[in-house]
């Protein structure tokens, strides 16, 4: 049953490969779309997705309090499908945009009790984004691009918890007795961004939707064929 206190917030994450929306409520996921296919079908995914929460959780489009989007870093298309969709949805509820650090939401699914948590998406080559974060999500190393060798990490002798698509490069590199590998946990998704963005709206932490751009980290690059 709605009541009048109660916060709904969209949130969608297409960072990577994982096509993913749920809508919250009051920081609680309450509905969860979403597919990780290898060939990006977030175009023809999320509006369907969005679609299909709002009629299974019976509210209105007009219920929502804001919509929040995975800033990045990761895929440069699947960021400009979501944040486009996102800066969308706002304009027409004339709703606020909370943009979350796709890092940290793909961190925040595992639980820790000491130690560090480096989430790592997979940026190719030997290649990844990665950030640092203490069991409480408090930012220890700000996002960057970075270039995995065997020399990585290998200063630390802290308990250290590798998780995402790129950490799964790592382990050719990474023997220590103190590297944990979470393997289940592949792609960010947006059920760990719902409390994260109805932290945000309590403190008005919003970006403005003209302005707002996504994190790529690094310049977008287009690789032309070789000719013959």
């Amino acid at each position: 049953m709605m009541t009048s206190n109660d916060v709904y917030i969209l949130n969608i994450e297409t960072a990577t490969k994982n096509c993913s929306v749920a809508l919250a409520k009051n920081g609680k996921t309450i509905a969860l779309r979403e597919i990780a296919e290898e060939g990006y079908s977030h175009a023809e995914k999320l509006h369907v997705f969005i679609e299909e929460l709002i009629t299974e959780s019976e509210i209105c489009f007009k219920d929502l309090n804001a919509i929040a989007v995975s800033q990045g870093p990761g895929s440069y298309t699947g960021l400009r499908i979501g944040v486009s969709s996102a800066k969308g949805l706002c304009y027409a509820l004339n709703i606020p945009l909370i943009a979350v650090d796709t890092l940290q939401s793909l961190a925040a699914q595992i639980t820790i009790s000491t130690g560090l948590i480096i989430p790592m998406i997979d940026a190719r080559r030997m290649e990844v984004f990665s950030a640092t974060y203490d069991k409480d999500l408090n930012t220890i190393a700000k996002v960057a691009a970075e270039i995995i060798t065997d020399e990585s990490y290998q200063n630390s002798d802290e308990e250290i918890h590798f998780l995402g698509d790129g950490a799964a490069k790592c382990k050719e590199f990474f023997h220590k007795s103190n590297f944990i590998f979470h393997d289940e946990i592949i792609y960010p998704s947006a059920k760990q961004m719902s409390s994260l963005s109805f932290e945000k709206h309590k403190k008005s932490d919003t970006v403005d939707v003209a302005y707002f751009e996504p994190l790529y980290v690094k310049d977008f690059m287009i690789t032309k064929k070789k000719t013959s």
